[in-house]
């Protein structure tokens, strides 16, 4: 179950500006934080922090799938790389809003208000490693180049994901501080 995240804009709801304030924690040296979870303390920076992960590795899941399938469908059909990464930045971002989506459909959320869930969540990240990861490919020498059964194709596409999801960690939880990106998604979740 992925936690909720403390003072997320959410049009009234509670838990966002507009609605109740959360429940008093007690953050770093005692001191409680009633109303200020999100203003950087220790504990909430911690869970910020714990939640970005998760977030990135969400995000990480759908790129990787798009990627490999793009990568793979191009190379079978014999494509040059500007067609190849068009398609797999596009099956990244169908495969990413999808595994939002499912969660948020699941809870009984209309068809087109989880688009609009997974587009506030996601667009950002996924942006954010797919740019990344077809920056490291593109300067790592003949990955783009591999086969499929070339291991530098495999190694290459794991490193690219790899140093997205690094970069990626701090804008998703520069994000969910700000109670954007994947902090929209949290009251969807069971």
């Amino acid at each position: 179950m992925t936690p909720s995240i403390p003072n997320s804009p959410r049009d009234g709801r509670p838990g966002g500006p507009a609605g109740p304030e959360p429940q008093t924690m007690v953050g770093h040296e005692g001191h409680t934080m009633g109303g200020h979870a999100g203003h950087g303390t220790s504990a909430s920076g911690r869970e910020q922090w714990r939640v970005a992960v998760s977030a990135t590795l969400h995000c990480l899941t759908g790129c990787a799938i798009g990627e490999v399938l793009g990568m793979v469908l191009a190379t079978w059909w014999g494509w040059s790389n500007g067609p190849s990464i068009v398609l797999a930045i596009v099956l990244a971002f169908v495969f990413g809003y999808s595994l939002t989506m499912a969660p948020v459909l699941r809870a009984g959320v209309p068809l087109r208000r989880a688009v609009a869930v997974a587009l506030a969540a996601d667009t950002v990240s996924i942006a954010t490693m797919e740019v990344i990861d077809n920056v490291v490919l593109l300067t790592v020498p003949g990955a783009m180049a591999a086969g499929l059964l070339d291991a530098l194709f495999w190694i290459s596409l794991a490193f690219s994901l790899a140093v997205a999801f690094v970069v990626t960690v701090p804008v998703n939880r520069a994000l969910i501080a700000r109670g954007k990106g994947h902090a929209v998604v949290h009251e969807y979740h069971s």
